[in-house]
């Protein structure tokens, strides 16, 4: 029988995506040169809500985000039945700041096949990482965040689940022992 803890709660969760919010703007003040692109599918869930957010408290509605879909680019992409999404940045990325986002970083593929992607719309200046979750014991690549909203120590068996309003109808992260 699996069983659930339960890692951010919804007042916990919003108050961990503020926090991320202000160490983005203590690095990137009004975003001149920065943009964030979320990693499909669900790391555009964590950037809208982050450019949101951003906008409404640097008062800069200029602010560049965009959607990267990484099928193509992974690893096991000839191993899974993959359903390409979509990919949307409207916006030069050359020489630009990079905020790439995901929802839970694992072992770090994901996150490699995204910076794979984003080489395909240019050279950016410099890529940060920003992840909601951080399942640090994880890695098979060395890949690590500059921003994360919880690190949480988990073994292989365990499923972080992030729940998202816009289609869950909540906010919350759980762990989940199978």
């Amino acid at each position: 029988m699996a069983s659930a803890k339960i890692v951010l709660n919804t007042q916990n969760f919003e108050i961990t995506l503020t926090r991320l919010c202000h160490q983005l703007i203590e690095t990137h003040n009004h975003f001149e040169d920065t943009a964030i692109i979320g990693l499909q599918p669900r790391g555009v869930f964590l950037s809208k809500r982050l450019h949101k957010q951003l906008m409404l408290l640097t008062k800069n509605k200029n602010i560049l985000c965009g959607e990267l879909d990484t099928t193509f680019y992974r690893d096991d992409f000839r191993q899974k039945e993959l359903i390409p999404n979509q990919t949307n940045i409207p916006f030069i990325i050359e020489n630009k700041n990079v905020v790439l986002v995901d929802d839970v970083l694992f072992t770090g593929r994901s996150i490699r096949a995204g910076l794979d992607a984003l080489l395909a719309f240019g050279r950016p200046k410099k890529v940060e990482l920003l992840v909601l979750i951080d399942r640090r014991f994880s890695r098979h690549l060395p890949i690590q965040p500059n921003y994360v909203g919880k690190t949480i120590d988990s073994i292989e068996t365990q499923n972080v689940k992030v729940e998202w309003s816009e289609i869950d109808k909540t906010d919350k992260v759980t762990l989940i022992d199978k």
